[in-house]
């Protein structure tokens, strides 16, 4: 690796990535992370996911930098300060959700609060909306779901399994997020190691100097990534911080 692309960062996705099937962070994955930290190297987790379901785990691993929640609608520092936070339009939040329900669509809403699954609050004007998600196991569905909110281009769209579609204003992503703490650290793009296995990864893992698909990927990620590591049930985390950061 050339001094270009010494990582001074690492970013890593939580489900499908670093955590395990079972919601849990393997041994090898720790061991890997906390060595890096002793490095200098900063850990953060970048996810889908929302604060409080993704702070808890940066407790545990006792990181000590920053977090990007929900695919970039907000970054975090491990003290709690927000630093950066994108709103959907809560009109636009209304009309996906009628349209998932309407297609029997299982769906699930990021507000700066909390995270509604299944049903939406009694008033969606009560709430400033971060993400919203809705999946399916039927393709038909999801295709049908991606052609109706793509004539909106206020909107990002991804997802964190072939069986979801992920929805965040225009331009929010994991990647604009890190570039954002990048230009507050003093580091640059090069200096990062993105892991990742899903859609809302793919920017991230491109524009990371070290772009690292685990094993169990979507194939879109692992075609842009530098490098395709072990599964999440193999310790695919710890063995690419091993590899290609350490």
């Amino acid at each position: 690796m050339s001094d270009k692309q010494q990582v001074k960062l690492i970013a890593l996705d939580m489900d499908g990535t670093l955590l395990t099937p079972e919601h849990e962070v393997s041994e090898r994955n720790k061991k890997a992370i906390q060595t890096a930290l002793e490095q200098g190297i900063d850990v953060i987790l970048s996810t889908g996911r929302s604060w409080d379901t993704c702070f808890p785990f940066a407790e545990e691993l006792s990181l000590t930098s920053y977090l990007i929640t929900a695919n970039g609608g907000q970054i975090w520092t491990v003290e709690k300060e927000l630093l950066q936070q994108h709103l959907l339009k809560t009109e636009t939040v209304e009309k996906m959700y009628l349209l998932a329900k309407e297609k029997n669509m299982h769906c699930w809403m990021i507000s700066t609060e909390k995270v509604f699954r299944g049903h939406a609050p009694d008033n969606l004007y009560d709430h400033q909306w971060l993400k919203f998600g809705c999946a399916s196991e039927d393709k038909n569905k999801l295709d049908q779901m991606i052609k109706e909110l793509s004539y909106n281009d206020e909107l990002e769209l991804t997802n964190s399994l072939p069986t979801n579609i992920e929805i965040n204003p225009k331009g929010v992503s994991k990647a604009q997020a890190l570039q954002f703490l990048c230009e507050k650290i003093g580091i640059t793009m090069d200096n990062v190691m993105a892991v990742g296995d899903s859609l809302n990864d793919i920017k991230m893992i491109q524009e990371a100097g070290v772009g690292v698909a685990m094993g169990n990927a979507q194939v879109a990620i692992k075609k842009v990534a530098n490098y395709t590591t072990d599964t999440n049930e193999e310790d695919g985390v710890g063995i690419a911080i091993e590899k290609y950061a350490l």
